[in-house]
């Protein structure tokens, strides 16, 4: 009889010795929460687990989660290339190497005798991982760089898929995509609620909690439904710690922050049709308040939460201290594709939020080119 996918996941997870889970960076806190529960049960097991997201950066309001700082940005030393050399006739005396003009020379110098070419061989090992898991991502071009510089990677290697969206491509070996589900970490709790319920101890239940919090603004949105609620309150006596998750998310926000959030309310205009709305932010906004353009994300979920006629948010702000390096972060609600919407100017990102970096024009001049675009492209629909 053929396994469902839950029966699937703990057999090849218990075959697993190395896995590496990666989400997409893009405003993914449920992702980034619900990866950091499921390598805490994982971790009980005996299991190494790594996590990976492009050009991560910790968010501040969750770095209180256990592993939120390990989260790597990049993928490093998966595999090792050897070098095989037949010492049966001449032993090896010594080895060393210089590495000149970007080329690396190993010298091996025998006790006696040569070593010609026909004792040498080369080969790589395996990969690191055996088990890759992604959380939250809708297609694996969402993944960035680390999946474009390791894509032989993802072929080799079997790819288990959990998501709550909609549009996720199921491009997984074992894909557990749940859209009666709220967030990524509502599908999670219930893979270890199965796997071993005795296993979920405080610091695994607040991870978890955190993320349906994330992903449901604080159990506010529209995709709430009474199966997430019952999870919630299940977890709080889990020991969940609400109030800690409350405090780091909604209540640490510094006075900086919110003045450059109004900026952003201030200076906002919207189009007549498509639910498009947009903002701007130049340095001397940044100098005066404090804040980073990394602060902008959390204005973006302020504006979904509180209000829902927006269907396509664009801010736009000078970038790396220069006026002439402009950033655009662009996020959709499900009827448009951000990467869609921003193509013209090579996104990176997901289809629900996306970035483009457009140099040597003003801010003015970008924003009014990016904007006519996406007008153009929303009335069209």
């Amino acid at each position: 009889m053929a396994l469902n996918e839950l029966q699937q996941l703990a057999a090849i997870l218990k075959g697993s010795k190395y896995i590496l889970f990666l989400f997409n960076d893009q405003n993914n806190g449920d992702a980034i929460a619900a990866a950091l529960a499921l390598k805490l049960f994982l971790e009980k097991q005996h299991k190494q687990v790594d996590i990976a997201a492009s050009e991560f950066s910790a968010p501040k309001n969750l770095s209180f989660l256990p592993g939120a700082k390990t989260i790597k940005p990049a993928l490093t030393q998966l595999q090792k290339f050897i070098i095989k050399v037949d010492v049966t006739r001449n032993p090896i005396d010594t080895i060393s190497y210089d590495i000149k003009e970007n080329t690396l020379s190993i010298y091996l110098t025998p006790k006696s005798g040569l070593i010609s070419k026909q004792e040498l061989r080369t080969a790589q090992s395996t990969f690191k991982y055996d088990l890759i898991v992604t959380f939250g991502t809708a297609d694996l071009e969402s993944l960035g760089s680390v999946y474009f510089n390791n894509t032989d990677l993802f072929y080799r290697t079997t790819i288990v898929n959990i998501d709550h969206q909609s549009n996720n491509e199921r491009y997984g070996q074992i894909n557990i995509v749940d859209l009666r589900a709220a967030a990524t970490a509502e599908i999670v709790y219930k893979i270890i609620k199965q796997l071993d319920e005795k296993e979920i101890d405080a610091d695994i239940a607040t991870a978890l909690y955190a993320g349906m919090t994330v992903a449901t603004k604080s159990f506010r949105a529209a995709n709430m439904t009474p199966g997430a609620l019952q999870s919630a309150s299940e977890l709080v006596t889990y020991g969940a710690d609400r109030e800690k998750v409350i405090q780091a998310l909604y209540r640490t926000r510094s006075i900086g922050t919110l003045q450059l959030w109004g900026h952003v309310w201030a200076n906002l205009e919207h189009g007549s049709a498509g639910g498009l709305v947009w903002s701007s932010v130049t340095q001397s906004d940044f100098a005066r308040s404090g804040a980073k353009p990394e602060d902008l994300k959390g204005v973006v979920e302020e504006l979904i939460s509180n209000a829902p006629e927006a269907k396509v948010i664009a801010l736009f702000y000078e970038k790396d201290g220069t006026a002439k390096n402009i950033e655009c972060l662009l996020t959709t609600e499900k009827k448009y594709d951000a990467l869609e919407l921003l193509k013209p100017f090579h996104p990176i990102g997901n289809k629900r939020q996306a970035t483009s970096i457009i140099s040597g024009k003003p801010l003015p001049e970008v924003q009014e080119e990016i904007i006519k675009i996406i007008r153009q492209t929303i009335t069209s629909k």
